[in-house]
């Protein structure tokens, strides 16, 4: 009954949640066309584009919305998969550091490749330093490719229940990046 109370003052907290995240995904769906009339190649040059911004000090919550619609075009281009607006929702929520929860066939491995490619995307400050040595301050004339053996980016994990479906999903959803 308390919770019930609780929900009638306060409202449903999904509907909340889907309210707070709709202006996001407004942003991704706008710029659809956009990446769609990129040529490939033009696509994977984002990846550096969002780096170079990232150094120049925007955030990974700026650069989300292209991001995501990047990764979308790319899942589109390679597996002739898309994610649905509830599938973006899903990984605005994970990378916030939520939980989220979602039943056979609703898309947990597509949903898992948003935040795995936006936060792949922070930049090493050990790499930015050796960036910084070699080429010197401007992020416009960084090339980013691994120095001494420093990487690029800081790196991201994705942790499966085993084996099998670590290697299923890390050949299914390769193509994306």
């Amino acid at each position: 009954m308390l919770k019930k109370l609780l929900q009638w003052v306060s409202g449903d907290p999904i509907q909340h949640t889907i309210k707070t995240y709709r202006p996001l995904v407004d942003q991704i769906n706008a710029l659809e066309e956009e990446f769609e009339s990129l040529t490939d190649a033009e696509l994977r040059t984002k990846t550096d584009e969002f780096r170079r911004r990232l150094a120049k000090g925007e955030t990974l919550d700026d650069i989300l919305p292209e991001a995501f619609a990047a990764v979308r075009e790319a899942a589109k281009r390679t597996l002739g998969l898309r994610h649905y607006d509830v599938q973006l929702m899903g990984g605005i929520a994970l990378h916030e550091g939520k939980a989220i929860e979602m039943k056979t066939g609703e898309g947990k491995t597509l949903v898992a490749t948003l935040p795995l490619y936006l936060n792949a995307l922070a930049l090493n400050p050990k790499w930015v330093e050796k960036a910084k040595a070699k080429w010197g301050d401007n992020p416009d004339r960084w090339e980013f490719v691994p120095l001494d053996g420093e990487p690029v980016g800081r790196g991201v994990h994705l942790a499966t229940v085993n084996d099998y479906l670590a290697r299923r999903d890390a050949r299914w959803m390769g193509p994306i990046y």
